[in-house]
């Protein structure tokens, strides 16, 4: 995969690319904020710094990860799981900012769930080389509220897949801007991140900044 398989994508919104009902992606929906939302995970992670968490298995994850809001996904030998307290400094983790919270009900609007006030976002950063296995969002313990996931910063190619792990997974490119929606029958699909292409982004580097919004409490 490369860099100019993602060239001819729109570089501004359209109108919404429906995955199948309850999924949608948003393109370029967040493009106006997007120099806000990265002077944000600035100041997210000065207070909380971006680390590999250890799976239960022991393996060390390959994108780095962060939180804001509430609540936190933690990952360790305990398992996976929701708190409101970072373990790498015993603090709580920062507040999600407003910014933050007005992107995940704008976008949770659009893609047809009104209300979705989310109380946990998870930050990845992914480096080149670097990728997300096919997964479900399941921590959460209930489903009725979506999932918001924002892409910033350089193009990854997104892997949407069924009710199985072994379903066969959708390759969906998504650029700087993009936000992807999934909920109702969509929420419990399986879906992860092909590794990284190298590349450069004039506001990211050689990185890729993900957002993903949950309600997790």
């Amino acid at each position: 995969m490369t860099f100019d398989l993602f060239d001819d994508l729109p570089s501004a919104p359209q109108a919404p690319e429906w995955l199948e009902p309850g999924a949608v992606v948003l393109r370029g929906f967040a493009l106006e904020q997007a120099a806000a939302l990265l002077e944000a995970v600035d100041a997210i992670t000065a207070q909380a710094p971006f680390r590999h968490l250890i799976t239960p298995g022991g393996k060390r994850m390959s994108v780095a990860m962060t939180n804001c809001g509430p609540l936190g996904w933690i990952s360790d030998r305990s398992g996976y799981r929701y708190g409101p307290v970072d373990p790498d400094t015993g603090e709580r983790w920062p507040a999600m900012p407003p910014i933050f919270q007005q992107l995940a009900r704008d976008a949770a609007e659009a893609a047809g769930y009104p209300g979705f006030a989310p109380d946990a976002c998870l930050i990845n950063r992914y480096a080149p080389g670097t990728r997300l296995s096919l997964h479900q969002d399941r921590d959460e313990g209930h489903y009725a509220h979506p999932i918001v996931s924002v892409s910033l910063g350089i193009p990854a190619m997104f892997l949407w897949g069924g009710a199985e792990r072994a379903d066969k997974a959708r390759r969906v490119p998504l650029l700087h801007g993009d936000v992807v929606v999934w909920g109702g029958p969509a929420r419990l699909r399986f879906h992860g991140v092909l590794p990284l292409p190298a590349a450069q982004h004039p506001l990211t580097g050689a990185c890729r900044i993900n957002l993903t919004f949950r309600k997790a409490g």
